[in-house]
Order: structure tokens, then sequence, then C-alpha cells
């Protein structure tokens, strides 16, 4: 297998946006990205964006993004090049990856750059692996995991790497309990599909393939 086919080599985005819906016209203000090699965080990217309009007294207040910031932010189509470079043709992992990957491809889309790697979501599969957490938002697992992190959320950057924690310690996690070393990225995108009490049944049927 690849290094690149595995689920421990991969990049984690995270995008801050004017709203929820490219559809509707919303637009991404920050790209946080983080690239892991071999279980490792080795690279990381961000930038602010202007999104040409200014954005809500919510989004500032939720984000700490103000409108001051964005105004001297380059345009999204020169950030996002620069993100399409930094992503190249890797596999990507978010949390709650249908809006990231729905922002993700409606900005590529614009400039004409369509990313080649899959996604996989973070959120899906921690629902899966643990569903004794109390809720699965992104800051409950960091705490649920004992994961670091700098107390900053919200922000592109520091989510996706508190994300990219986070899919590391599942990585771990299934390494321990299914002794799974080296899983293949499409097997937790796999997992991200099953019910969760097909789980179990399958992760044992993966260990025993590989014993």
């Amino acid at each position: 297998m690849k290094p690149r086919d595995r689920a421990d080599t991969v990049v984690v985005i995270d995008f801050e946006t004017t709203g929820l819906s490219p559809d509707r016209g919303d637009r991404a203000i920050e790209i946080g990205a983080v690239r892991v090699e071999d279980g490792r965080i080795c690279d990381r990217f961000q930038c602010l964006m202007n999104p040409g309009r200014r954005i809500s007294t919510f989004i500032e207040n939720y984000t700490g993004i103000s409108n001051a910031m964005l105004k001297t932010a380059p345009p999204c189509e020169e950030a996002m090049a620069a993100c399409r470079d930094f992503i190249g043709d890797s596999d990507l992992v978010a949390h709650n990856a249908s809006f990231d990957q729905r922002f993700l491809d409606a900005e590529l889309q614009r400039i004409g750059r369509p990313r080649r790697g899959a996604f996989a979501c973070s959120m899906l599969a921690a629902r899966r692996l643990y569903p004794d957490a109390p809720n699965h938002k992104l800051g409950t697992l960091v705490e649920y995991r004992r994961l670091p992190h700098d107390g900053t959320f919200h922000r592109a950057l520091a989510d996706a790497e508190m994300t990219a924690h986070l899919w590391l310690g599942m990585l771990d996690d299934l390494a321990t309990h299914y002794h799974l070393g080296g899983i293949p990225f499409a097997v937790m995108r796999d997992l991200t599909r099953l019910p969760r009490g097909a789980i179990d049944a399958f992760l044992r049927e993966l260990a025993s393939r590989h014993a």
C-alpha cells in the first residue's frame, strides 16, 4: 500500500465562512489545513480571505475574525489557489466533512482547480468509535480524549489541528484495541458509513484478515 493510500497520511482541513451554504452565496473567509504524514503533523497552512462583502456581527463574534481583518486579506481566489497547491492530490479529513467539502468544492470550482483526493469525516468516525462521548462536537471530543489544544476554537487552523489529533487518536485506538496498523484511508471511509452495531464485527473481520 502506498503511503498516500493510508489513513495516517492525509490533509486535514477546516473552513470559517460567512454562513452555512455556498449554494446560497456564502463564501469562505478562512482556511486552515494540516498535513499529516506517517501519523505525524509535518506542515500547516492558514489564510484569511476577503469574500468581497462584509460579514455579519454574529460571524465576527463566533470566529473572532473581524471585517477589518478581512479588508486586508487576499481575495478568495488567491487564497484558494495557494490552498489547492498545499492540498495537492492528498486525501482529506474534516470534522463534519459535508460542510467543509461543500465549501472546498465550491471555492475550487470558482478557480477551475477541483480536488482529486477523497474525503472522510472525523465526526462520523467518532460517532462509531466513541458512542459513549457526551456528544460528538470537536471541542467535546478533544476534552473526552484529552487531546492537545491551545484553547482556541472556531479558527480554521486551530480546529484543523485539533481534528488531526482526533483522527490520529482514533487510528491509535484502533491499533490498540484491534491490532490494526497502517489502516487504509478507504477502510476509515467505509467505517463512517456502517451502522454503529456493525462496527465491532467489521473491525474484527479486518483484523483477522491482517493477522
